[in-house]
């Protein structure tokens, strides 16, 4: 859909596995659990196809993609699709910072784009969100 080639799938990039909230949304969430917050309280155990992650698995998860990226951007730019708190999580982590700094970041719209890059050697966020 985004035109790309050379596509290759890469199971570090799939969503936050959200155990026993996978396919509730957070208000249907906070009925049970007034207050909760995902990037706080994280998730409950699912069931065997659902167990659940938590953040710092996620985080291990997208330090993992970042590590087998960072020798294709000799090469040029490298495009990741990814779903919203992963992507959340996977800039932070570009940015070194830890993964619960992700609750800083807006939740990227379906369809957007965001681009990390590099200033004088340092990470940064390019653009966040962009239509």
């Amino acid at each position: 859909m985004a035109g790309l080639t050379g596509v290759r799938p890469d199971p570090g990039l799939m969503e936050w596995d959200y155990g026993g909230y996978e396919g509730l949304t957070a208000a249907q969430i906070q009925e049970t659990r007034p207050g909760w917050d995902l990037w706080r309280d994280g998730v409950i155990p699912g069931d065997a196809t659902c167990p659940g992650e938590y953040l710092q698995q996620v985080a291990a998860r997208t330090d993992a993609v970042l590590d087998r990226i960072r020798p294709l951007l000799d090469d040029g730019d490298v495009a990741v699709v990814a779903h919203g708190h992963l992507a959340r999580v996977l800039t932070v982590r570009w940015l070194g910072l830890d993964a619960s700094a992700a609750r800083l970041l807006g939740h990227p719209h379906p369809g957007t784009l965001s681009f990390l890059a590099t200033e004088d050697g340092q990470p940064v966020i390019g653009a966040w969100n962009v239509p």
